[in-house]
């Protein structure tokens, strides 16, 4: 239950803004890797996430939420920055920002925010984030990248906080779930995980499945944690927002710019702004958190970011927002995994992916790293391709793209069917390019891989 004092205190201190409203406290809980069709909310009937389909039910679920980037170093860069990848430095795992691009908490702190962040970081380079209070809350379990959030940190943090400290909050809270290495399965039935259209069926994805799913529980888990905290000790005038920095660790998910890895669960609620169990269309871009929460905070978003501000739907006065996101992905860095460039543009129908090196084979940790990576699954896979056509061609399908690829999202959901060179979506195809060539431009992107570029004119149509 929220106290009197904690909600008063907040109520009225926190300066006015617009028609005499408060600004809010903003807290945003970030997920590691979850895949957007992978909880209730979105209709996965065999995951569990009770504490996700709560939030959902007191607040506003986007459907079309993008990240801008399907890997965790630029991800949680556009969100810090509102400048896409290559406007911010950080094009692959291991590129850091740029020094000096000003960030989420300077913007917050100037605006009179108290800002802290828990949990897992990779919000690099940490000069970048001088102006938040980084709160231990994040500690390593046996066995390589297996984190973990400890949300009793900020439980401690917001019971101690000094009561004379009047300022509003922003807290970014990151969850290193369902990141690998996943939770050893303990509820579910590998017979009853739901397996996407892309996958191969073989007993080891099962088992694979259900470790995922048992990781996606403990996140959730986590997540109730968080938002029953939150709830304890602040006042109804809190925006808090949960979503993922990219999609999972999947063949077609993680490192790709289909939907599986760029387009994320996110899920809104702001006690009497926003209406319980709504949902929106409206299309919005990891860019535009930084300008949203500026402008909810009473500041004017710079002018020359990426991100454009959707405070209007987080209010409940708009339902549109963007009608185009862009997305790319370069490498891992100077890595011979995951090192596959490539831009792309969606709209509400249709999709547009440039690979900008088809004749690189597309590798990934899932079909060359550790078993913990998804190699036993994969290589279940390729088993299967031996005797199966079906498996034979999505084993053909992950390793060898097409220089481009065009697909109706409002038809074929998990892109299965590339329409290319399909002659009635010539004028379509044609678009959707142009669009890319203008976006690659204006965002100084030559194509490069570390230092060895492709200009845009050497790119060569299909014939």
């Amino acid at each position: 239950m929220i106290s009197r004092r904690s909600f008063l205190s907040v109520a009225a201190t926190a300066p006015m803004v617009g028609a005499q409203i408060p600004r809010p406290n903003l807290v945003l809980f970030l997920a590691d890797d979850h895949g957007y069709w992978d909880s209730s909310v979105y209709g996965c009937r065999a995951v569990h996430t009770p504490n996700l389909q709560r939030l959902a039910d007191e607040g506003l679920t986007f459907s079309n939420a993008f990240s801008g980037a399907a890997i965790c170093i630029p991800s949680r860069a556009i969100l810090a920055s509102g400048l896409c990848s290559h406007r911010n430095g950080a094009i692959a795992n291991g590129r850091q920002m740029r020094e000096g691009i000003k960030t989420l908490p300077a913007y917050m702190t100037e605006l009179g925010y108290r800002v802290a962040h828990f949990g897992k970081s990779h919000f690099l380079p940490a000069t970048n984030y001088t102006k938040w209070e980084s709160v231990p809350s994040e500690f390593r379990r046996e066995g390589g990248l297996n984190h973990d959030l400890d949300p009793e940190a900020l439980e401690k943090w917001l019971v101690g906080r000094d009561a004379s400290d009047q300022r509003p909050l922003c807290l970014i809270v990151c969850c290193h779930s369902p990141h690998v290495i996943w939770e050893q399965n303990k509820d579910y039935d590998p017979a009853k995980v739901e397996l996407p259209p892309t996958f191969v069926d073989t007993r080891e994805t099962r088992t694979a499945r259900a470790n995922y799913y048992t990781d996606i529980t403990k996140m959730d888990t986590q997540l109730g944690q968080v938002y029953a905290s939150v709830r304890r000790h602040l006042g109804r005038n809190t925006l808090f927002l949960c979503t993922s920095d990219n999609g999972a660790q999947w063949p077609f998910g993680k490192w790709n710019l289909y939907d599986a890895g760029i387009r994320l669960p996110m899920v809104a609620v702001w006690p009497g702004v926003l209406r319980g169990g709504g949902r929106t269309e409206a299309m919005v871009h990891f860019t535009d958190f930084l300008p949203s929460f500026i402008e909810l905070a009473g500041g004017k978003a710079p002018k020359d970011i990426d991100g454009k501000s959707f405070a209007l739907l987080l209010r409940g006065r708009s339902s549109r927002h963007r009608t185009e996101i862009f997305a790319s992905h370069t490498a891992d860095n100077n890595s011979q995994m995951n090192c596959y460039p490539m831009r792309a543009v969606r709209t509400a129908r249709y999709k547009y992916i440039r690979n900008l090196y088809p004749e690189l084979s597309y590798q990934t940790h899932i079909d060359r790293a550790l078993g913990r990576d998804g190699r036993d699954a994969w290589d279940s896979w390729v088993r299967k391709a031996h005797s199966d056509p079906t498996a034979a061609a999505i084993v053909r399908r992950y390793h060898k793209r097409p220089p481009e690829e065009l697909y109706d999202v409002a038809a074929d959901s998990h892109e299965m069917k590339n329409l290319a060179a399909d002659r009635a979506h010539a004028a379509v195809l044609t678009s959707l390019r142009r669009k890319v060539d203008e976006w690659m431009k204006g965002m100084n992107d030559n194509g490069e891989i570390f230092g060895v570029p492709r200009p845009l004119k050497d790119f060569k149509m299909p014939v």
